[in-house]
């Protein structure tokens, strides 16, 4: 069970990764190596940097960040940060999984029951005993 909870964590992550970049960035600014720590930190999935600077820069030049280079630090490191444009995609993702979420939660809510509909149909009447 394990396995497979991982399994589908990793693919959910998978196909939401630049949202949660995105929303990283929308909380502070940081580097790439940064975005990777804190992706399995708060996920427990792992995306090297493979995957995570070519999606930095593929945002970049979209428009949902910008880079800047810090040469204060240590060694140089480039900052990236969410961009107005960054900040109105998330806003419009957050809306989107709200409303696949609620859609989702009530599935089949509207259905009856396997035991309802057996009552309801007419060839296989289940009466109550109580209405006797």
């Amino acid at each position: 069970m394990k396995n497979k909870l991982k399994e589908v964590q990793t693919k959910l992550m998978r196909g939401l990764l630049d949202l949660v970049v995105l929303q990283f960035l929308r909380v502070h600014p940081m580097h790439g190596y940064k975005v990777i720590t804190n992706i399995r930190k708060n996920f427990g999935v792992y995306f090297g940097p493979s995957t995570i600077y070519p999606l930095l820069s593929e945002l970049e030049e979209k428009g949902y960040l910008t880079s800047s280079w810090d040469l204060d630090a240590e060694r140089p490191r480039k900052i990236y940060q969410l961009t107005a444009e960054g900040q109105g995609l998330l806003d419009c993702t957050e809306s989107s999984l709200n409303h696949i979420h609620k859609k989702i939660a009530t599935m089949g809510m509207n259905k009856p029951s396997l035991a309802d509909a057996l009552r309801m149909s007419p060839f296989l009447a289940v009466k109550d005993p109580e209405d006797s």
